[in-house]
């Protein structure tokens, strides 16, 4: 299997390259803005696109369209990584998702994949009238989105528990009275924390704290690796990274 990394020179990028070559696949180069012919980094989508069977995109929501396109011209299954998409970006995800197969993750680690299934359960089960929901996310001060892609996760699996759409119910400015039923959003940032998540639902009896913390950068590594072994032969569509453990 040969394996692509978009955004090879990032953080990430390179903890995925270093898991591919672990792994015993064939790493077969990289995407970045700027080119290194000894390490097959091109700058061009669809060069890279041609030299693979599954790109791993940690790279950046500007780049999206270009990707979708020369990866579904070239057929080349697709692993996302990225988050903060507007909503051009989504359609042309989801355009993409019709010629090749396509898995999106806000987080590869497989603690906090089973995390957001448990957000769903307790979403359908907790009444919204008695137990307030709040998601508290921190990571390290580069980040440049809050929330979090994985915190908005969390809120679209237990919005969905609750069948209500998350964008109806979602508090981020915190002054003045919460509304009912409304899913609340804080974000710290300082130093270089890799990512913590929590899920609090409170009542006025009990609290239930749904937590995770990614120690090393390795776990999404690791993590998107797994997805891009999995989804190499599958048929087109959109993929999650619950159906990995599904299957």
């Amino acid at each position: 299997m040969r394996i692509g990394i978009a955004g090879i020179t990032g953080r990430l990028g390179a903890l995925c390259a270093e898991e591919v070559v672990a792994s015993r696949l064939d790493l077969a180069g990289g995407l970045s803005r700027q080119a290194d012919p000894a390490r097959h980094i091109v700058t061009d989508p669809a060069i890279l696109a041609d030299r693979c069977d599954v790109v791993i995109d940690v790279s950046s929501p500007e780049a999206t369209c270009a990707h979708a396109e020369a990866f579904a011209r070239a057929g080349c299954a697709w692993v996302i990584g990225t988050t903060g998409f507007d909503a051009a970006q989504e359609a042309a995800i989801t355009q993409a998702a019709l010629t090749i197969p396509v898995l999106k993750a806000a987080n590869f680690a497989p603690g906090l994949t089973l995390l957001l299934d448990l957000a769903r359960q307790l979403g359908a089960r907790l009444p919204a009238d008695e137990y307030d929901a709040e998601i508290l996310e921190t990571h390290h001060r580069q980040k440049r989105d809050a929330p979090s892609g994985t915190a908005l996760a969390i809120g679209e699996r237990f919005a969905e528990g609750r069948n209500v759409a998350l964008a109806n119910v979602t508090e981020i400015d915190r002054s003045g009275l919460r509304g009912e039923g409304a899913i609340g959003f804080a974000s710290l940032r300082a130093g270089q924390i890799v990512g913590e998540h929590s899920l609090i639902l409170t009542s006025g009896t009990e609290q239930i704290t749904l937590s995770h913390r990614a120690f090393d950068r390795r776990v999404f590594a690791q993590g998107a690796v797994k997805a891009a072994r999995w989804l190499a032969g599958k048929p087109a569509g959109l993929y999650t990274m619950t159906e990995i453990f599904e299957a």
